[in-house]
Formats: C-alpha cells, sequence, structure tokens
C-alpha cells in the first residue's frame, strides 16, 4: 500500500486535503508578495507545479469519490494561482499596500516637498535579471493627477513624473504604483 494513501484515508479525506490545499496556497501568495519579486514568480510556479504533481499523485492513487474530489480540487488549483501569475504586478501592488503601506507611507510623506513641482516618490518594488534592473515606485500625488495615467498605454507621460513609465497602479487616493523602463531610474527629478 502507497503512503500517500494512508495520509489520505479515512473519513476526514476532504478537509485534510482541503487544508493541505489552503497551505500551499497561502505559501504561494506570501512568496508573491513578500519575496523579491524575480524570485516571486519562480517561487510560485514551483510551488504551484510541486502541489499540481503531488494532487496527481494523489488522484492517481484513490478511487471512486475520493479522485473525483481530488481531481476537482486539482482544477480549482490551478485555476488559481494561473490567475495570480496572469496579473501578477497588479495582484502584487494590491497586496502589498494592504500589508505593507503604513511604512513606506511614512517614509514617502518623511520626504521635504520638492521646488520643481516633482512628487514624493520612493523604490517600492522592482525585478531585474542579468543586470536589467526595473524599479517601481510609490508615488504620493496630492492631487491625484495620476489618475489620468492609470491604465493609460505605454508611455505613460504625466505631470509630476520626470519622464514617459511603462505604467501606473492607483493603490487608494493619491497613492500610485509607478514602474519606470528598465534601467531607467528616477534620480533628483530626471530619468537617468
Amino acid at each position: 500500500m502507497w503512503p500517500i494513501r494512508s495520509i489520505f484515508s479515512g473519513t476526514q479525506y476532504c478537509w485534510r486535503l482541503t487544508g493541505s490545499l489552503v497551505a500551499s496556497l497561502v505559501l504561494t501568495v506570501l512568496a508573491l508578495v513578500f519575496a523579491e519579486s524575480d524570485l516571486a514568480g519562480l517561487l510560485a510556479v514551483a510551488m504551484t507545479l510541486i502541489t499540481v504533481v503531488l494532487l496527481i499523485i494523489v488522484a492517481v492513487v484513490t478511487q471512486g469519490g475520493r479522485r473525483r474530489v481530488t481531481l476537482s480540487a486539482l482544477m480549482v488549483y490551478v485555476l488559481v494561482p494561473t490567475v495570480l501569475l496572469a496579473h501578477f504586478w497588479e495582484f502584487r501592488d494590491h497586496a502589498r499596500w494592504f500589508l505593507l503601506s503604513g511604512a513606506y507611507e511614512a517614509k514617502v510623506l518623511a520626504q521635504p516637498a520638492a521646488a520643481n513641482g516633482e512628487l514624493k516618490h520612493v523604490v517600492w518594488d522592482g525585478a531585474g535579471f542579468a543586470g536589467q534592473d526595473t524599479d517601481i515606485y510609490l508615488v504620493f500625488d496630492p492631487t491625484n493627477s495620476l489618475a489620468a495615467s492609470v491604465g493609460g498605454r505605454p508611455p505613460v507621460l504625466a505631470a509630476g513624473l520626470p519622464c514617459g513609465v511603462d505604467r501606473v497602479t492607483r493603490l487608494e487616493s493619491h497613492w500610485y504604483a509607478v514602474a519606470f523602463y528598465t534601467d531607467i531610474f528616477w534620480v533628483h527629478g530626471e530619468c537617468t
């Protein structure tokens, strides 16, 4: 008898399976939110693939109603990470804002006001591989002028930003995540 059969046998099968999947989804979401963005995607994909393989093994060794439950769980489990990864940056920006906004807000608001009309900002997130870095800035816009730029086609041009950017995401009123192009950085009111 396979050892996995004994783990998922008995009347508690659905609860054990559900608990295992929820734990795996929580780990995937935590990886997407807190890991460095390049590593986050790799960790999420790896955890998803490992869980999918384990679910397939469980579906093969179980029989009857348990097999149907396992295959249904497999379909749901594949759907959730696929949707999360398809909307990676949007999900990541909003989840990080929900969990980490307090510390970042304090950092941004502690900055002195710029005389040249530059918006207050800090590096919020980033990605990069092989020397190609992409920075995402958390921007405080007291007039909400960036709201008109949300969802705009790149390059997005807006008052208070030093150059065209890849995307602007509204986190909440007055707060935006602004993704610059690869190897373009916001330094002293200019793109370098």
